[in-house]
């Protein structure tokens, strides 16, 4: 690990202000990506801003009955255990539940797992899924248009994830089929039906998350698992490692969005 200067502010205002100073500094949440990425010396940042500090990142609540509001540094085991998740959204709840191990749920944020946009991440797939908002320190970014690619976003360099904001959907249900060390998704599927619009996201199966649309048109006709049985996905474009190769994770695609609509009842 290289030699950094290490800085825990209090305020999101601090934050700016130390980004404004130090160009080369990086943002630190969960750490559960970046503190092993240091430890290998694959970064080497002249500072790390320590994001825990700001009590105002750590929050749960439903903001006016129309929308639930998660706080960037809420670890992904609040989110799994809340109350007001479970009830507003309980897809999102089982979702977090199935995240890592107790340590990294633990320790691992949903503002940290977003922007840092992994691939086989399982949030991607809610933020689109769910047709969630993202707020930064700046401006509102849709959710559709945050992930631009692998382990990119819609972000700017001193820009800083405040919170994402849920809309309640009619029925929604997530599958994944994890990796059985990581439990990353080796593919995730998120499907949800919000005011008449179907969605349905994909993780793990792609360097990016996805919409399936001809997914969506078939459910939106019939939400059942038989709508989507003749239905095939594409492999030209999907990931293949040692892992899984591109034809397995498209047959995999199938079947997690199948029994994702099964658990969205």
């Amino acid at each position: 690990m290289y030699a950094f200067e290490y800085h825990r502010p209090g305020s999101l205002a601090e934050v700016a202000s130390l980004l404004q100073s130090k160009p080369e500094a990086k943002l630190l949440a969960g750490g559960m990506t970046y503190i092993p990425t240091l430890k290998q010396r694959l970064a080497q940042p002249s500072d790390l801003i320590d994001l825990g500090g700001i009590a105002e990142l750590r929050r749960i609540l439903i903001d006016r009955g129309s929308q639930l509001v998660i706080g960037a540094m809420t670890p992904h085991a609040e989110v799994a255990g809340s109350k007001d998740v479970q009830d507003w959204i309980p897809a999102l709840a089982k979702m977090a539940e199935m995240i890592g191990d107790a340590q990294v749920r633990n320790c691992g944020t949903i503002g940290g797992s977003i922007a840092n946009n992994d691939p086989a991440a399982d949030y991607p797939a809610a933020v689109v899924g769910l047709n969630a908002t993202v707020h930064t320190n700046r401006r509102t970014i849709a959710g559709g248009d945050f992930f631009t690619g692998m382990f990119d976003t819609a972000l700017e360099d001193d820009e800083i994830v405040t919170e994402v904001r849920f809309p309640k959907p009619d029925k929604a249900g997530y599958a994944k089929f994890p990796n059985p060390a990581s439990r990353y998704a080796i593919v995730g599927v998120m499907v949800a039906q919000t005011g008449g619009q179907t969605r349905v996201a994909v993780v793990g199966a792609g360097p990016c998350v996805f919409r399936l649309p001809d997914f969506e048109q078939a459910l939106s006709g019939s939400f059942s698992a038989d709508a989507i049985k003749d239905l095939s996905v594409g492999s030209a474009d999907l990931n293949s490692d040692i892992h899984a190769s591109a034809e397995y994770r498209a047959h995999l695609v199938k079947v997690m969005a199948g029994r994702a609509v099964k658990a969205a009842g």
